[in-house]
């Protein structure tokens, strides 16, 4: 590929941008000596240009002639001095950090090293081997896309329903899907997939990470992938294993038409995001991209000895977001997927470590201040996993009040409580109600928490009341991998059974939790598969399985078939009833124009509880009462909510609890919408007031009282 003229270009933006009859190229590179920048021809043949130009550390050039489409890459020229933190190679091809496609496949057996790998010296023996062979390029890509009148649902927090999907998983076995389409974006975006997500009433898809990814060679060596993709290769490209169509920026145009397609099914766009690491691992990984560009401005370094990492991700690296470049690398990639892509949010991964500035968590990092203020990002919801590895890493409830959260704590203590813990009743009040304890102090609303019971990263829901510790020997690292401490509970029979006794209470232990997330205050976040009863055979931590351990099952049985149209009537029920989509927290008092409260509890015997209940450490059995005449909160146009009073009974005890209604004043004519002790939720005949109600060994029972309107 020649190049016949060579301009100065602009410093931006950053990346490679079609202009005119040519192509801007900028990359940021504080410490580098020189750049060249590599244009590669379809034969691999490599064209090297010097960047004329740098302007506040950014190095530019503008080449007429190149066209959409091109691949290419960089090589930066520096010291090799690790002991410092600088670890240029011009022997190593990079990507454009910037790239918005990457294409080709990263051979990690080849010299994609900066060091000799083996050598007595690790990695301070410099590698002169060229590495472009073994890389994937970027890609040019235009920015021209028909939208059409694609439009944001937004739905608002209090009506959300977030179910947290792999692209691929979702897709791969659906037998109503072409076969060259499943596993990707045209086939998340086909007629069957979108019928499942509206049918099923979830209001947004979480997408476990989209963004360009790379394997670890321990996992290539023993021929697994991760699957997962918590290893970011490149912050504005789609993953190209995802799209049907070629990656040559095809992947930019099928990742659009998904999103264009939720969007008109009505459903949003939420990408789990890994900017707190990258693939480039520790002192001993590849050398790929922000590593060789400049590794002291994107990385946070030991101050003691630079050659080595602070990681606080257990991944090897933290990128360091209080260096400018860091930063703006971050906010350019968060403001490129919702303006150039339409997405409507993010699920920020171990989002503690991006707000450590310098080294702790603080409310006031240069992160979070940043996306405070930046005025496309406070349109999206953003979402943060509240946690990281590193020391005092558990900061639930500490995150900003434009933030909602993964409550880790709601999954913790419902998992223990329907498993039967002792103790668990004070805890559950709380995150049945919003989670005010963490959040309203601060200012947050009631929607601030997202509640699970199961995610991606652990047991299935099936699989939680099926096992009692993890059975991960598929990952092929002897079972040391994944967490016992996932409250699971076997139903006394540990794994697959035939036992129609033990099967029905595990199905009915599955309906108990999805009927709590389902009534909880709070975003309730549903994990792909659950659903249906997916199981990955005890391995509660599949990262690495791409295959049938990890894809949905679509060939579903009677007992699927039965939990799944559960939870479609369980979601209907929430989405029909006011008092479960409120938007301020509970007063737990009379108000002015009503003699009820908008939240009670009450003992199995029909009277309110006592302080002293709540200590009561053997309490398994709680009724809770939401108040739907008093909803004091107006609707978007000001306008009063009333609801229907919704009672729910609960009994986590190993026995039948036999609840009293509570008296007249409460409500008299009761309906009983769902009861988990059958896999149907067929309506009951009405209760009276000062009746009873008999709630079976483990279960959950929900009455309503008609709204006076």
């Amino acid at each position: 590929m020649g190049v016949e003229r060579v301009c100065p270009g602009s410093p931006f933006p950053l990346g490679a941008t079609p202009e005119g009859e040519g192509v801007n190229f900028a990359v940021y590179s504080r410490h580098a000596e020189a750049m060249e920048l590599c244009l590669f021809a379809d034969d691999g043949a490599e064209t090297r240009v010097r960047l004329p130009e740098r302007t506040g550390y950014v190095w530019h050039v503008y080449l007429p002639g190149v066209r959409v489409g091109a691949r290419y890459g960089y090589r930066a020229y520096g010291p090799y001095e690790p002991e410092t933190g600088a670890r240029f190679n011009p022997s190593k091809l990079l990507l454009d950090p910037y790239a918005r496609a990457i294409s080709g496949e990263l051979e990690l057996r080849g010299p994609v090293y900066g060091y000799r790998r083996g050598a007595p010296e690790g990695d301070l023996a410099y590698d002169d081997a060229d590495s472009a062979a073994a890389m994937p390029r970027g890609v040019v890509v235009g920015d021209a896309y028909d939208w059409g009148d694609d439009r944001p649902p937004r739905t608002p927090w209090h009506r959300s329903i977030v179910y947290e999907v792999h692209v691929r998983g979702f897709t791969k076995r659906h037998p109503e899907i072409p076969p060259e389409l499943r596993g990707t974006y045209a086939g998340f975006a086909s007629k069957p997939a979108l019928d499942h997500l509206v049918r099923l009433g979830v209001t947004a898809v979480e997408l476990l990470p989209v963004h360009e990814s790379a394997d670890e060679a321990f996992l290539e060596e023993k021929g697994l992938r991760n699957y997962w993709g918590y290893s970011t290769l490149g912050y504005f490209a789609p993953e190209q294993r995802y799209c049907s169509s070629g990656s040559r920026g095809e992947q930019v145009r099928e990742f659009r038409d998904m999103v264009k397609a939720l969007h008109g099914a009505g459903i949003e766009v939420i990408l789990d995001v890994v900017y707190n690491h990258t693939c480039e691992g520790n002192h001993l990984g590849p050398t790929l991209s922000l590593k060789g560009l400049d590794n002291r401005s994107y990385y946070r370094l030991s101050p003691e000895s630079p050659r080595h990492y602070l990681d606080y991700t257990g991944t090897g690296n933290s990128l360091d977001t209080t260096n400018p470049a860091a930063l703006r690398l971050v906010l350019d990639s968060l403001r490129y997927w919702v303006q150039e892509m339409h997405v409507d949010g993010f699920r920020f991964d171990l989002a503690v470590t991006l707000a450590r500035d310098p080294e702790s968590f603080d409310e006031a990092s240069r992160f979070l201040v940043a996306v405070y203020q930046d005025p496309v990002l406070e349109r999206v919801k953003l979402i943060a996993e509240p946690w990281d590895l590193g020391p005092d890493g558990y900061k639930v409830g500490a995150f900003p009040v434009n933030w909602s959260e993964w409550n880790g704590k709601y999954r913790d203590v419902v998992r223990r409580f329907w498993k039967g813990d002792e103790d668990q009743t004070g805890e559950m009040g709380y995150r049945l109600t919003g989670s005010a304890d963490l959040y309203e102090a601060a200012g947050r609303k009631i929607f601030a928490g997202v509640n699970f019971v199961t995610s991606h990263d652990g047991f299935t829901l099936r699989d939680l009341v099926s096992y009692d510790r993890k059975h991960n020997e598929a990952n092929l690292e002897d079972d040391r991998d994944g967490t016992d401490a996932n409250y699971s509970w076997n139903c006394g029979v540990e794994g697959p059974t035939d036992d129609p006794a033990v099967i029905a209470l595990r199905d009915r232990q599955m309906r108990n939790m999805l009927a709590t997330l389902l009534v909880s205050q709070g975003v309730p976040m549903i994990a792909a598969g659950d659903e249906m009863g997916k199981t990955q055979g005890g391995n509660n931590n599949a990262y690495c399985h791409d295959d049938e351990l990890s894809w949905l099952d679509w060939d579903l049985d009677d007992r699927a078939g039965a939990l799944l149209g559960f939870t479609r009537r369980l979601i209907r029920l929430r989405l029909s009833q006011p008092v479960l989509q409120r938007r301020r927290f509970f007063r737990g008092a009379h108000l002015s124009d009503s003699s009820l409260k908008d939240l009670a509890w009450f003992r199995p015997d029909g009277t309110e509880m006592t302080r002293q209940d709540w200590d009561e450490p053997f309490a398994r059995s709680v009724a809770f009462l939401l108040g739907g005449d008093t909803i004091d909160t107006p609707d978007e146009r000001g306008e009063r909510i009333v609801g229907d009073t919704l009672l729910v009974l609960m009994n986590a005890h190993f026995e039948p609890v036999t609840y009293r209604l509570p008296e007249v004043e409460w409500g008299q004519a009761w309906e009983i919408l769902a009861d988990t002790a059958g896999a149907s939720d067929a309506k009951r005949d009405l209760v009276e007031a000062r009746g009873t109600v008999r709630v079976e060994a483990r279960s959950l029972v929900i009455l309503s009282r008609r709204a006076a309107r």
